[in-house]
């Protein structure tokens, strides 16, 4: 009778080894849980990039205004009917 007792433990023991350990078992599908976690958070912060992408790129192409904005502030241009002034702090270009 022991020793049946002992084969029974043995065998669930090893029928929990694959649930725990194996391929397919809880350790492998916590990780992968923790993946999809990681992954849906950095989709959800692309997502959220790409709807700003994407707001930007229907003003350039509806509207003058945010091209005109840009053109001003990264290109530095200015209308033909305007004065361009520019300041520096520098000392040494004092006079």
């Amino acid at each position: 009778m022991r020793t049946l007792g002992g084969l029974l433990a043995a065998l669930i023991l090893a029928l929990q080894f694959p649930l725990w350990l194996g391929k397919g078992g809880w350790l492998r599908v916590w990780e992968v849980d923790r993946q999809l976690d990681e992954q849906l958070a950095r989709n959800g912060a692309l997502e959220a990039r790409n709807g700003s992408l994407a707001a930007e790129v229907s003003d350039l192409k509806q509207g003058l205004d945010a091209i005109e904005e840009r053109a001003r502030y990264e290109l530095g241009m200015v209308r033909h009917d305007e004065v361009f002034f520019q300041f520096t702090d520098d000392p040494s270009q004092r006079r």
